[in-house]
């Protein structure tokens, strides 16, 4: 149990879908386990939004590489009748020792682009796809969420109070990660807090006002325990009538002691509310009181409110934040790219077709190149193959990934590779950092990477649509496979 709990995640070998297994058993059982190649991109932005931010890396990699069976794992497998002995015995000794190429986690991420890049034996290739997909989907589809709901504030104080509404506890754990990546300045998660260093936060609920006689005597018995940390829930009995000026009494007395109050509003209509509450605090001379706002918000709702001008200091999000809300899942995939050929002794390009188009995969080992212009803005995302050069300064055509008369010409001013090399041979290249290290980083990487998109690409309703096009070089080997199929 101790284990699990400093890892927050779950810890077994058997955490893949079955299938992951019997397929691994016929690829052994037939010798196949040449070198493979894996993408996993997804398909659309959630939310129908512009962007989405890339989350989950840093526990996927703890996650492959510490991937082994136990002894139970095997004894359980052995029940299921039907690995044979031998097989099962491979399995006892199974590592993951191929090698790993990301994004920087954190960072905005497009439809379409490998944002993963697995090279391993197909045996282990496969049995890592439910890992892959299992940590990047859901933390990258908070995170996009969060980084929504960041921006439609206008970048203000986002607290994450989802733990009571998130997907069991593992999903209350990695959301709580992902929301602060995504921009979420602290959360309610006492353990997230600990195992990722991530500020806690609370106010009080209504039980704690509700059990003492009155209002007033609630609030002051808060504020004697809290005085440097006084917000007063106003609405819990009527929050024009009452919460608001029980609160002023008793923030009047904070004040004179040198400290200052707040107080929260979690029903009822806020636009309204928080203007009549910011009259009363600014009438009774505490211009300095902050307003924390709750109950069900999402980035529509922030949008329209901040549109409004509304007095608000911060925001408590919670269900919507850590579930996605109305978007269940990330669509991210898992989908062979290359395969060793033993005959050839070179990789060979592989490519998924499908009735829908759109699902057609982009074939072979691809590299992504983001394109800037002079002033820094991200232009383009470049999917081009493994030994393609791009260069800045040059001028250069890019092509639509489905729409082949669909093209542009572009001489980027800066040219930033996407895919870095993270696990070489089974082992993370760099030491493994603390937990709150690797999210300081990804919540930067995030906020420094939004700044240098448009903002029509940020925009909540009817986005414009980032270009993330195919290299000359891309575009012919997809064609080709395609000419080859027709035949």
């Amino acid at each position: 149990m101790n284990e699990k709990i400093e890892n927050s995640t779950i810890n077994s070998a058997l955490f893949t879908d079955f299938y992951e297994l019997t397929m691994a058993q016929g690829y052994w059982k037939n010798d196949m386990n040449q070198d493979v190649v894996f993408d996993m991109f997804f398909r659309r932005q959630p939310f129908n939004g512009g962007f989405s931010i890339f989350a989950g890396l840093d526990t996927l990699l703890d996650a492959i590489t510490d991937f082994t069976f136990s002894s139970s794992d095997i004894e359980f497998l052995r029940q299921q009748k039907i690995f044979e002995p031998d097989f099962l015995e491979y399995l006892k000794t199974f590592r993951f020792s191929g090698d790993v190429y990301a994004f920087r986690e954190g960072s905005v991420i497009f439809p379409q682009e490998p944002i993963v890049r697995i090279h391993a034996k197909l045996i282990e290739a496969q049995i890592v796809e439910a890992l892959v997909l299992n940590h990047i989907n859901f933390q990258s589809l908070i995170a996009t969420k969060t980084a929504r709901i960041w921006l439609a504030s206008k970048k203000g104080a986002i607290m994450e109070f989802g733990l009571r509404r998130a997907q069991g506890p593992d999903g209350g754990m990695s959301a709580t990660r992902a929301s602060f990546i995504g921009g979420a300045a602290g959360t309610s998660n006492t353990l997230a807090g600990k195992l990722y260093d991530i500020p806690v936060m609370g106010t009080m609920a209504h039980s704690w006002i509700m059990a003492f006689p009155s209002e007033l005597e609630a609030f002051e018995a808060y504020a004697k325990l809290y005085p440097q940390k006084a917000i007063f829930l106003i609405d819990t009995y009527d929050t024009l009538r009452s919460g608001i000026k029980n609160a002023i009494k008793v923030g009047a007395k904070l004040v004179e002691k040198g400290y200052n109050f707040g107080v929260r509003l979690d029903s009822g209509d806020i636009s309204y509310l928080t203007a009549e509450v910011r009259k009363e605090l600014d009438k009774a001379g505490f211009p300095q009181a902050t307003i924390t706002v709750s109950n069900e918000l999402t980035e529509e709702i922030v949008e329209t409110l901040v549109q409004q001008n509304t007095p608000i200091n911060s925001w408590g999000v919670g269900t919507h934040m850590v579930t996605g809300g109305n978007e269940a899942s990330f669509t991210g995939v898992y989908k062979l790219a290359a395969r060793f050929d033993k005959t050839s002794g070179k990789n060979i390009p592989a490519m998924k077709f499908s009735d829908n188009p759109e699902k057609n995969t982009n074939p072979g080992i691809k590299n992504v190149y983001r394109l800037y212009d002079e002033e820094g803005n991200a232009k383009a995302d470049i999917i081009a193959t493994e030994d393609e050069k791009i260069e800045a300064g040059k001028e250069y055509r890019y092509y639509h990934p489905m729409i082949d008369y669909r093209q542009f010409t572009f001489t980027a001013a800066k040219i930033e590779p996407l895919l870095h090399k993270v696990v070489e041979n089974g082992s993370r290249i760099e030491a493994k950092q603390p937990a709150g290290k690797v999210i300081r980083l990804a919540h930067e990487t995030a906020q420094q990477q939004l700044e240098t998109l448009d903002a029509s690409y940020k925009r909540i309703l009817n986005p414009h649509i980032y270009k993330v096009s195919l290299s000359k070089a891309m575009k012919n080997l997809k064609l080709d496979f395609i000419e080859k199929r027709i035949k």
